[in-house]
């Protein structure tokens, strides 16, 4: 590893990228799948601070606030208006990079050498298109954003043929490629961190039932991939068609669950119907994992459902949320929403000199080291296809209350 490499993962473990470290929570994964289903303190200022970052002009195309100093310009594409469902999560996520840009500035260790420009796609691909050749034409040398699968793949068109690199926030794991990064957590990441702790338990063989929807074609797909990467034996899948469907598919599984030492239900919505089913037919989740999704993160129903006492699921660490979430409450009276997190790492990464100021700016090569990075919700690396790890927690669930069993691993 070069010595610019070294150090580049160096900050990104330290305090500035700690502020990377902490940020999305698996209530994020919750966010991003309520979002888009799948096709889911920063410490004393420094002297003369005054809390408020500088406006330059500057990629004024973009037609949105411009925030820094530095000579290297970033664009940061989300939707501020539009669908509020969108614009609400975009205008967080467009605060958590106005704290990152503020910590850049009060620190006297880390330099300004972004100029940031935050533009609005109006949360559809149109205007993401729009917004990504406004900030081509205006010098950008990164793109940060858009938040949608379609959105990223619109905006990644544009930033292809002008030669920019672009690191969207969907978790549409289609909408990445070379050169187009996903900072997100996707659902093959999840399903490969739940079966590889279910294989460190013993388990070798899974039944899954799935809605017949997009979410459940892309969990099972992850499903499938895990299961032969990993060397489980799937022994029955089946989807079902609306909740009125289940009942003939719990049914129609029995025979196979009975004989699986795991049991995936991944989607939220109907897994209390089915662990309600499966527990009149005297299946017990004390004797068979079962494991769920991202969705599952915060669901009462899920939680305090006797069938799932000893259920598992993947979820980003908690830690950096509920670090930044006083600052941010302090700084804008509302509470954060999870995933703007992500957009704080995002903006560190950004302005992280071995990326910024090297002779090829945010170049492939640094961007996909192995070594990867730290960032809020901690570590995560960039693959050559554009698609991100992401560190998870493993949660279980006893007495109405999920717990951290297994730490944030890759």
């Amino acid at each position: 590893m070069g010595r610019g490499l070294t150090q580049l993962v160096r900050l990104l473990a330290a305090p500035a990228l700690a502020a990377l470290t902490a940020q999305c929570t698996m209530a994020d994964l919750d966010a991003w799948r309520q979002i888009e289903p799948p096709p889911q303190s920063v410490g004393n200022a420094a002297p003369g601070y005054n809390g408020q970052m500088p406006m330059q002009p500057g990629l004024s195309q973009t037609g949105g606030q411009t925030i820094g100093t530095g000579p290297v310009k970033v664009a940061l594409l989300l939707p501020l208006s539009g669908d509020p469902r969108l614009s609400s999560t975009g205008n967080s996520m467009a605060n958590g990079a106005r704290l990152a840009m503020e910590f850049i500035a009060q620190s006297p260790n880390i330099s300004d050498n972004i100029t940031l420009a935050i533009a609005d796609t109006g949360g559809t691909g149109a205007g993401a298109a729009r917004a990504a050749s406004m900030a081509a034409a205006g010098g950008a040398s990164l793109i940060l954003g858009p938040l949608t699968g379609a959105g990223v793949t619109a905006a990644g068109s544009v930033a292809r043929a002008a030669g920019i690199p672009l690191i969207g926030f969907s978790n549409t794991e289609s909408a990445a490629s070379p050169g187009v990064y996903l900072l997100s957590v996707l659902p093959s990441i999840e399903v490969k961190r739940s079966l590889s702790y279910a294989k460190a338990q013993g388990k070798r063989s899974v039944v899954a039932i799935l809605p017949a929807t997009a979410f459940g074609q892309a969990q099972l797909a992850a499903l499938q991939a895990a299961s032969a990467t990993l060397g489980l034996t799937p022994k029955g899948i089946q989807t079902f068609n609306g909740p009125g469907d289940i009942s003939r598919v719990v049914t129609q599984m029995l025979p196979a669950i009975k004989s699986a030492d795991a049991l995936f239900i991944p989607d939220r919505a109907s897994a209390p119907e089915i662990g309600r089913q499966l527990q009149a037919a005297g299946i017990s989740a004390q004797k068979l994992l079962v494991i769920g999704s991202a969705d599952w993160q915060g669901d009462p129903l899920i939680a305090n459902g006797g069938f799932f006492n000893g259920a598992i699921y993947p979820a980003v660490d908690e830690t950096g949320l509920n670090t930044i979430r006083p600052q941010y409450v302090a700084r804008f009276g509302t509470q954060p929403h999870p995933l703007t997190t992500i957009a704080y790492t995002a903006t560190i990464l950004a302005n992280a000199s071995p990326l910024s100021m090297a002779p090829e700016r945010y170049s492939r090569a640094v961007l996909t080291a192995p070594a990867g990075f730290r960032g809020r919700d901690g570590v995560f690396k960039f693959s050559t296809d554009g698609r991100a790890d992401y560190a998870l927690v493993i949660k279980k669930i006893a007495g109405g209350t999920a717990t951290t069993v297994d730490g944030a691993k890759l």
